[in-house]
């Protein structure tokens, strides 16, 4: 089987207006905390704050209470450094494809979550539009800074306390952000003195840096670049042509406008990117860019793209509104995804041919900031590896249509986002070795946080209903670093890697910045209605799976509670078991599990089923 690197880190819980949280959740509510005095902080590991300055990235907010990813601040006046990880890309970025500053960072192997260039935790996208610029005070230390994030997490209470911002102003918790650098002073006593939002800049000094240390850059502002041609007054075109050779240009951008466009021709033959990351978040370089509000209607048009970067048609920005039918994307170069919606957009697409031929490159795609996408009907292929045939930083939800990635997985769904699926043919076919994770886990579907800023930390949402889901390599679904709501009802499965799970459920490595070692797992409440299910589905310690057998639902498996590799602490309520009347689970070797409700049948097979608390059950 697939062999997972797990790692092990625990963190304690802290008293006082303040609290540190336990890792072993993404959901600082959950963690333990202790009371103590209103002027002191003490940590269960004896750590403490008092009189001492952190530093840490936002990671999760509820109320006034936050929740750091603590690490350090380095200040540089060089260009900020060193050698990135190898991309979701799959190695080195392709000469003259980028800015030749380094190499791609490694990501899932699926589409690049944040603009397939930064698996560290990057500055958040600024409000529709707003670019991002620092206008305040440099943190001293000369031409950029850039924040290194740790193993350690602290969680503080923030009621009533003033934070200097960092365009000058004053605020409160209220004003804060997932992903904001904040640094907190401790009195003597315990007591939170000052907090400053610390601005991380890009191209000169910097950036937010994964625990590997490598530094991504880049910029929060938005720069779309140029265009061969712009519509910006309503109207209808028909039969037209466009084209680009350009570098950082549109071949057709619609900005602001209402336009209609029938049997266009778009081709983006050349140019190159001078930024994948402004390509990717804000539709630089891309065949077709609706923007600002525009609101595009497109039929039986022809849209091609040989460029890097240069994605087929990108709807941005919050009341941006692309409706295409009918037509054809084609693009071959890295980073290039077919439809891909960013910044809050929407895209409306039926009956479309996409194809597309790049690393990074899918064919429903979204990114940072992500928004709403509706696909009915069509055939959606990929070919590229590291380029699933959905890779959801949004609500996406498709009908009625043929997904297949031919050397990738085929579906992707990071953080608070979602997949929906009805009456779809999905295939995919991860490598075993190429691709930049294939040692982390081969999969068909992977659910997951990457901490980069480009999605939400939250629930992520998989449904599936009718139509057939194909797994040529590897386990059938993944979960990792996140809390995932999975339904599938009346599915045709089938996995054809023997030794595959049917779902694995289960910490990463932490080599990526997907959460921090030994307290990533998943958390995964799982609903099989109508549902005939094959294969072994396996559950971390540092995790825990809540699956529910109903509406005549059946299992041919194993559940098994397997050890977290690095020794993490284990959680409670690993594998919680429950078989509806009329559901039927067949056993194929023992089992582990914590709890078990049967209102349904079990055919042991000679096998036996252990409880967490020791109970065998058996025929």
């Amino acid at each position: 089987m697939k062999v997972l690197k797990r790692f092990t880190a625990l963190f304690c819980a802290l008293a006082l207006a303040l609290s540190l949280a336990a890792c072993g959740s993404s959901d600082a509510s959950q963690s333990a905390t202790e009371e103590a005095s209103s002027s002191q902080t003490e940590a269960e590991s004896d750590q403490d704050y008092s009189g001492s300055t952190v530093t840490g990235q936002v990671t999760a907010i509820d109320g006034a209470t936050v929740t750091l990813q603590l690490g350090e601040l380095t200040e540089s006046e060089g260009f900020g450094g060193g050698e990135m990880p190898n991309g979701e890309g799959g190695g080195e970025m392709p000469s003259g494809d980028a800015d030749g500053s380094g190499t791609m960072p490694e990501m899932p192997d699926g589409e690049m979550p944040s603009g397939d260039f930064d698996g560290s935790g990057t500055v958040p996208e600024m409000p529709d539009g707003e670019s991002g610029d620092f206008d305040g005070e440099m943190p001293s230390g000369g031409m950029g800074s850039s924040f290194t994030a740790g193993e350690d997490t602290l969680a503080v209470d923030l009621t009533d306390v003033t934070i200097s911002l960092s365009d000058g102003s004053e605020g409160s918790a209220s004003d804060l952000a997932v992903d904001d650098i904040l640094q907190i002073t401790f009195d003597e006593d315990g007591a939170i003195s000052s907090v400053t939002v610390v601005t991380v800049t890009g191209g000169e000094g910097g950036g937010v840096v994964s625990e590997a240390g490598s530094n991504f850059g880049g910029s929060s502002e938005v720069d779309q670049g140029t265009a061969a041609t712009t519509l910006d007054a309503d109207g209808d075109y028909s039969g037209e042509t466009y084209t680009s050779t350009g570098d950082d240009e549109n071949a057709l951008r619609v900005d602001g406008a209402a336009v209609t466009l029938d049997g266009i021709t778009v081709d983006k033959s050349a140019g190159s990117s001078s930024d994948p990351e402004t390509g990717d978040f804000y539709g630089m370089n891309a065949a077709l860019l609706a923007t600002d509000g525009a609101n595009v209607t497109i039929t039986n048009a022809t849209i091609t793209s040989s460029a890097q970067n240069g994605n087929g048609v990108f709807s941005y920005g919050e009341g941006t509104v692309v409706t295409i039918s009918d037509s054809t994307i084609t693009t071959t170069a890295d980073n290039s995804g077919g439809i891909q919606t960013t910044g809050g957009g929407t895209t409306i697409a039926s009956n479309l041919t996409v194809e597309t031929s790049g690393s990074s490159a899918a064919a429903i795609r979204s990114d940072r900031g992500g928004g709403t996408v509706t696909v009915d009907g069509g055939t959606y292929t990929t070919n590229g590896y590291n380029s699933p045939a959905v890779y959801s930083t949004a609500d996406i939800t498709v009908a009625n249509a043929t997904l297949t990635a031919n050397n990738s997985e085929a579906l992707v769904i990071e953080g608070a986002n979602s997949i929906a699926l009805t009456d779809c043919d999905v295939t995919g076919n991860m490598s075993d070795t190429e691709g930049t994770s294939s040692d982390e886990n081969v999969h068909n579907v992977m659910i997951y946080q990457s901490m980069s800023g480009d999605a939400d930390v939250g629930t992520s949402t998989f449904s599936m209903t009718g139509g057939g889901l194909t797994s040529n390599n590897g386990d059938l679904i993944y979960v990792t670093n996140t809390h995932c709501i999975l339904t599938l009802s009346d599915v045709d499965i089938v996995n054809n890697e023997e030794d595959g799970y049917l779902l694995l459920v289960a910490g990463n490595s932490g080599s990526r910045g997907w959460g921090s070692a030994g307290s990533n797992g998943a958390q995964v409440e799982f609903t099989a209605d109508s549902q005939t299910l094959e294969g072994d589905i396996a559950v971390d310690t540092i995790s825990t799976l809540d699956i529910t057998l109903t509406n005549s639902s059946t299992l041919t498996g194993t559940i098994n509670i397997v050890e977290n590799d690095e020794g993490g602490s284990a959680v409670e309520d690993n594998a919680v078991v429950t078989i509806d009347e009329g559901c039927t689970w067949t056993l194929t070797g023992d089992c582990t599990i914590t709890s078990l409700t049967n209102n349904g049948t079990i055919n042991y097979n000679g096998y036996t089923i252990t409880l967490a608390d020791g109970t065998v059950l058996s025929e």
